[in-house]
C-alpha cells in the first residue's frame, strides 16, 4: 500500500477528529446529547462551532482527494513518489486548514483551502 493510500485513510478520519473537538470542547456533551448529537452540534458557538464547521468541510473534500489519488494510481503515473508527495502535502494542508479554522484565522484558512484544492487538481494533472 502506498503512502498516498495511507493518506486517504488519514483524510477519512480527520472529520472525526474535528467532531470530537467540537463535542468535547463544548463543555457539556454527555449521554443526553448523544441521543441527538447533530442537534447538539448545531447549538454550539465559538471554538466548538468552528470545529464542527471544519468537520463538515473535511467530509466535503475527502471524496475529491480519494478520487484524485485513485485516478493517479490507475493512470499509472510514472513516479509513485509524486503521488505520495502530493498526498502528504494535501494532508498537511488539511491539518493547517483545521488549525486555521479553530484559531479563527479566516483569510489564512481560505488560502490554505485553495492550496488543498490545487493539490487535488494536481493529481488529475499528473495523470495526463
Amino acid at each position: 500500500m502506498t503512502v498516498a493510500f495511507w493518506c486517504v485513510l488519514i483524510a477519512i478520519f480527520l472529520p472525526y477528529l474535528c467532531n470530537s473537538i467540537a463535542k468535547f470542547s463544548g463543555g457539556n456533551f454527555g449521554l443526553r446529547q448523544n441521543h441527538d448529537p447533530r442537534a447538539y452540534l448545531e447549538t454550539l458557538e465559538g471554538f466548538p462551532r468552528r470545529a464542527q464547521a471544519a468537520q463538515l468541510n473535511s467530509f466535503e473534500v475527502t471524496p475529491a482527494f480519494a478520487a484524485g489519488v485513485i485516478i493517479a494510481h490507475v493512470a499509472n503515473v510514472a513516479e509513485l513518489v509524486t503521488i505520495d508527495v502530493l498526498a502528504v502535502l494535501f494532508i498537511t494542508s488539511r491539518l493547517l486548514y483545521i488549525i486555521c479554522y479553530l484559531a479563527d484565522w479566516a483569510v489564512l484558512r481560505s488560502l490554505v483551502w485553495f492550496v488543498g484544492m490545487a493539490l487535488i487538481a494536481s493529481f488529475f494533472f499528473v495523470s495526463i
